[in-house]
């Protein structure tokens, strides 16, 4: 799983989400930063209402909370996920000595690469790099 501040990194970059079952999600700054919630049919559903879109948290006895706004919680993309927002910028991944090394193509033709300690960090800060720009 990415950690939580390149989460944040990609939300405030513009990583849209759409939740979808097995998506994972936190809910940050609420005393439960290190619990990962996953959505699924029968427990966790997305829903959307006139006033926005929750998630509701049913048949959870160990929580009092029926429902969150998703603005409420931080999207924890899995690897898969963010090799698909790359799509053709992915030009390859990289195992080295200690890191892992992602090079991606940038809207303006360029390449560039970033380094993280694990496979799917790698990913994440490349998709970071796809949004913003290597600055």
């Amino acid at each position: 799983m990415i950690s939580l501040h390149l989460a944040r990194w990609l939300r405030d970059a513009g990583l849209a989400w759409e939740p979808a079952p097995g998506d994972e999600f936190l809910v940050p700054d609420h005393g439960m930063d290190d619990r990962v919630f996953v959505i699924a049919e029968m427990v966790v559903q997305v829903r959307h209402l006139p006033t926005g879109t929750i998630i509701a948290l049913n048949g959870t006895t160990e929580w009092a909370l029926d429902s969150l706004m998703l603005s409420e919680t931080l999207w924890m993309p899995r690897e898969d996920q963010l090799r698909e927002v790359l799509g053709d910028a992915f030009l390859s991944l990289e195992r080295r000595a200690e890191d892992w090394a992602v090079r991606v193509r940038l809207s303006d033709g360029t390449t560039t690469g970033v380094v993280a300690s694990t496979p799917v960090d790698a990913w994440a800060k490349a998709v970071l790099v796809h949004l913003r720009g290597p600055d």
